[in-house]
């Protein structure tokens, strides 16, 4: 009997011991739409604990009560009905599902990524006079870019933003699927190429906080990672007079430089982009002589070009675009470290395998390849592309 209690005691200390070498970010974060995510985890599990608890201990206790060596405890082996038993074995249940039900309904609309912000946190509600800070990312193989329209701006696996000021998201991918990710700020939201995805978010509290990708995306994923700076609005000035004075200029050249694979990419700084270049990037257009997503669906949106249209087919692929290979110059300066960004496309590792992705509806047919894997094109569709996905705004 000694040896099962001290058994048990080792047993309840395990769960503390996994917990100690995890980062809990998620349940203590700093941003208030992950707090009302981190809120609605604890609430559910809560309501959830409160059938799964009782029905652990009746059923060590019924197993205890009605052993076979008590004599002293009914036994009526012809039962086989409680009106009151059914009534609290359905009724619980049927009541923390409702509860459960309630909660994620008005949750799923009020934590909308794409729905605006009401509020700073439970507390403050948005002053009048808040302009929301604009940012638009791009998930690179193997790195993020992020413009700042309103700044003209751009950086690479940096991103900053004052404190308890709205942030607008605007995502896309420039190859295959991705996701955004910063725990301490709100969920991941999914980049997609030729796709917009759009966070509305605020961080409440000063720090330097985690951002990475969520979804595998081929050999450097895992170091597709940056920071993510929480300034006050005096720092978030000084980091933008910082960018402005040590970066280069983001042009298309510089672009496609930049966009092939490549891993462990250093920050990097750009005082200037090319005006329409993230619209570029969202259209699948940045490489000179492609046609642009939009355009070509304003031209099936006005019925087709019939068959002088044919011509645009080759202007809509876009496969094979790293497969030459080479050395890359540099594009941009390297603030944080210094050191040079990888300048040849990373080899295949796994033998030319292909990891291939469905056609998606909408979308013109692509086929986006990289060494050793490709990512098929998005073939053209009766149904349009979704509303809130596409690319006219």
């Amino acid at each position: 009997m000694l040896k099962l209690m001290k058994f048990s005691r080792l047993l309840s200390v395990l769960p503390l011991l996994f917990l100690a070498g995890c980062n809990m970010v998620v349940m203590a974060p700093s941003g208030d739409i992950a707090m009302q995510q981190r809120d609605l985890i604890v609430i559910s599990t809560v309501l959830m604990l409160l059938i799964i608890i009782p029905v652990i201990f009746l059923t060590l206790f019924f197993a205890w009560r009605y052993r076979r060596s008590n004599t002293a405890a009914t036994y009526a082996p012809e039962w086989h009905h409680s009106t009151r038993l059914e009534i609290v074995i359905w009724a619980a249940p049927l009541a923390i599902i409702i509860a459960l039900g309630a909660v994620t309904w008005i949750s799923t609309h009020k934590l909308d990524p794409y729905r605006p912000l009401d509020r700073l946190d439970a507390e403050r509600a948005i002053p009048a006079d808040t302009k929301p800070l604009n940012v638009e990312v791009v998930a690179l193989d193997w790195k993020w870019l992020f413009f700042y329209p309103e700044l003209g701006i751009a950086t690479v696996n940096e991103l900053a933003a004052p404190v308890d000021r709205p942030i607008n998201f605007k995502i896309t991918a420039s190859s295959v699927m991705n996701s955004f990710y910063i725990p301490a700020l709100a969920g991941q939201i999914y980049a997609m190429p030729g796709m917009e995805t759009k966070l509305h978010a605020v961080i409440n509290r000063e720090g330097e906080y985690e951002g990475f990708s969520a979804n595998y995306s081929g050999a450097g994923f895992s170091h597709m990672r940056f920071k993510f700076h929480g300034l006050t609005q005096e720092g978030f000035d000084q980091w933008v007079a910082q960018v402005k004075q040590q970066g280069t200029m983001l042009n298309r050249d510089a672009y496609l430089k930049l966009e092939r694979p490549s891993e462990k990419e250093p920050v990097r700084y750009y005082a200037g982009t090319d005006a329409d270049l993230y619209n570029a990037i969202l259209n699948l257009c940045a490489t000179p002589g492609k046609m642009c997503m939009n355009e070509m669906m304003h031209i099936d949106m006005m019925g087709g070009g019939g068959k002088e249209s044919a011509e645009n087919r080759e202007k809509l692929r876009y496969d094979g675009r790293h497969a030459g290979g080479g050395v890359v110059e540099h594009g941009a300066t390297v603030p944080a470290t210094g050191v040079p960004a990888q300048v040849e496309p990373p080899k295949s590792t796994d033998g030319g395998m292909q990891h291939d992705m469905p056609g998606m509806p909408g979308m013109p047919e692509m086929d986006m390849q990289h060494e050793g894997h490709s990512m098929p094109g998005m073939s053209n569709g009766a149904d349009p592309a979704p509303a809130q996905l596409n690319n006219n705004n």
